[in-house]
């Protein structure tokens, strides 16, 4: 039997008549204006101007109303929403706890018909049972890390309200952006976390990028950023993020090269040059997104941190007997070597591969980079066993 109610029958004291639609009563932004008594008398207006209906106002208040009273209260709740697993297998434990407040030890009161704007939500609320007046559902965040509690607690107000998005910061853009994406129906939210989540991409913060993008899986054959799988919680927005952080490791040398060596007023001596900074960068990237980085075109490292040498090949052929290198392949080679050295004593020791940068002579890479970058597993020592 359909739980779809009759639109012949009473809808709220309307007898069946729905609100009719958008098209009809106009946009939310409009003013409204009260009708005349008597539309049709012969008799001139009394002068009093119409008044405006105040339909903006009135919708603020509401909204107003349900995220205080609703989200941060729990006033007249009909759903227990659970984050913590510990009280997931123990009802009695959980319904006796609920009552010293609303939010407690991940425990929220909210409104069936406020979370089934999320469809992940509304899923759960019709496969739970209700064996009370309340219904439970549990969420267990345990199994998508990149989930925080606060990233939670901010998307769940925003199913009551817009103003949620006000306590989106750099700090917990990700973790938003996470549990949006979670529990869906909410674009507007994902996509303002998302714009934080790039406009935080800074020097100070690519290793907390770093370490994100190193636990997606990747292609593994360094032609660029590889696809990510749909199962992430981030979605497409993964894939994205990804991107940004490769364009900010591929433009971060022409960013540095123009950044003047700032003074460290602590101890008064000048603070790392800009290919220092940027060889502490790379040198702690994942080799796959290292090798990208490096040998993408739209790798720029000029002649400001590498002095121009033009080296003549000692690839010898009948065809490019005297080519030379340019300038730029030459510092990006020389970059290269720097940071494969930094790396020896860092993020690739004890990995037991050697890597490798390679400076191809002969101009066969038809306008790519002639500098790559190789990784091999180093061979182990055999060893001889006499009978």
């Amino acid at each position: 039997m359909s739980s779809i109610p009759s639109t012949s029958a009473s809808l709220n004291g309307r007898n069946g008549h729905a609100n009719p639609p958008l098209s009809q009563t106009g946009s939310a932004s409009e003013t409204y204006e009260a009708s005349p008594a008597s539309p049709s008398s012969a008799y001139p207006a009394n002068g009093y101007p119409p008044a405006p209906y105040p339909q903006n106002s009135h919708n603020e208040e509401i909204v107003s109303h349900l995220y205080h009273s609703g989200f941060q209260t729990g006033n007249y709740a009909d759903t227990i929403l659970v984050c913590d697993p510990h009280f997931s297998d123990d009802y009695c434990l959980l319904t006796s706890f609920l009552f010293i407040q609303h939010v407690h030890q991940n425990v929220y009161r909210l409104h069936a018909i406020i979370l089934s704007r999320s469809p992940y939500l509304a899923h759960l609320m019709s496969t739970s049972p209700q064996t009370s007046g309340q219904r439970a559902i549990y969420v267990n965040l345990e199994q998508e890390p990149e989930v925080t509690q606060e990233g939670f607690a901010i998307a769940l107000g925003y199913l009551y309200s817009s103003v949620s998005m006000s306590m989106i910061q750099p700090s917990n853009a990700r973790a938003v952006l996470a549990a949006g994406c979670l529990l869906g129906g909410m674009e507007d939210l994902c996509a303002f976390a998302y714009d934080v989540c790039r406009h935080s991409l800074s020097v100070e913060t690519i290793d907390q990028w770093l370490h994100f993008t190193d636990s997606v899986p990747s292609s593994g054959d360094g032609s660029g950023t590889p696809d990510l799988p749909q199962t992430s919680v981030f979605g497409l927005y993964a894939q994205r993020l990804r991107d940004d952080v490769f364009k900010f490791l591929v433009t971060l040398p022409e960013m540095l090269e123009g950044a003047s060596p700032q003074q460290d007023t602590s101890s008064g001596s000048a603070a790392s040059s800009g290919r220092d900074v940027l060889l502490q960068v790379y040198s702690r990237v994942p080799f796959e997104l290292f090798k990208s980085a490096v040998e993408s075109p739209t790798f720029r490292i000029g002649e400001a941190f590498t002095p121009f040498l033009m080296i003549k090949s000692i690839h010898v052929s009948f065809a490019f007997a005297d080519e030379f290198v340019t300038g730029s392949d030459q510092a990006r080679f020389k970059f290269a070597k720097d940071a494969i050295d930094l790396r020896k004593r860092g993020i690739s020791r004890g990995s037991g591969a050697e890597e490798t940068v390679v400076l191809a002579f002969g101009g066969g890479n038809f306008g790519g980079s002639a500098v790559h970058i190789t990784r091999k597993l180093r061979k182990r020592p055999l060893w001889k066993v006499n009978s």
